[in-house]
């Protein structure tokens, strides 16, 4: 059986207590050795046998997971974040399926979540955002032509960015292209929920220049649009003494 299992964006201790099982149970640990935090696998069992995919092939992967499978042992697959986020996992499940392994997939906290607590930050704000896009920069890797920052920038809403933080002068540009005013707040958060965890405020036009003062080029997320903020939006009508729910009646004056 393999499990894939979301490490959380940093912090050891934010790993689901599914997670952190999974892990203390695990035969072979397959991990992302670039981004997981080394100090999750204090948790393994010392006949435990750890890979770093960091420096592997999808092949090399799968052909450890085959030998544990043939050998009886459970396997982890150890990702960072949310493996359902720029996790490459499923071409991974496609060929398990393949080969008649089963697996399953325990969730972790994604570094936009890591990102938002660490500035105290909703994403959502009533009047302000109720839409939050998750994208990348187009880099050696290409995004579909549909998904461009430009296109995607014609929304206004709340945009968080993987993977772009050493194209962070291009970002700037292609947002203001698509129609992103240049005061717009933004924040890049580095390695959020680790010790060595950054935060810097700015606005979309800055967003180059703070980077580079902040010698930031990778493990960064960059935040956008006016939610960033903070101020400026609505009270919720959720909790407004005014706003009937299925569990309580609206206040009358």
């Amino acid at each position: 059986m393999v499990h894939f299992v979301g490490a959380g964006c940093g912090a050891p201790d934010l790993i689901t207590v599914r997670g952190s099982r999974l892990i203390s149970q695990a035969d072979v640990i397959i991990y992302a050795g670039s981004l997981v935090n080394p100090q999750l696998l204090e948790g393994a069992k010392a006949s435990c046998r750890i890979f770093d995919s960091a420096r592997m092939t999808l092949e090399e992967v799968i052909g450890e997971i085959r030998n544990a499978e043939a050998e009886g042992k459970m396997t982890v697959r150890l990702h960072t974040g949310d493996p359902s986020l720029y996790g490459a996992i499923r071409e991974q499940m496609d060929l398990l399926d393949q080969m008649g392994i089963a697996y399953d997939v325990c969730p972790g906290v994604s570094a936009f979540c890591g990102a938002a607590a660490a500035l105290d930050l909703e994403y959502t704000l009533p009047g302000l955002s109720q839409t939050v896009i998750i994208t990348r920069m187009e880099g050696r890797t290409s995004v579909p032509e549909k998904e461009s920052l430009p296109l995607l920038a014609a929304h206004q809403s709340t945009m968080v960015l993987f993977l772009s933080a050493g194209m962070a002068g291009e970002v700037s540009r292609r947002l203001m292209e698509g129609g992103y005013p240049g005061d717009t707040p933004a924040a890049i958060v580095y390695k959020a929920s680790w010790p060595d965890e950054k935060k810097i405020l700015c606005t979309i036009g800055t967003l180059e220049e703070k980077a580079k003062e902040n010698g930031i080029t990778k493990t960064a997320l960059i935040l956008v649009g006016e939610a960033v903020g903070q101020t400026g939006y609505e009270r919720s009508r959720l909790y407004h003494p005014d706003f009937s729910t299925g569990y309580r009646k609206a206040e009358t004056k």
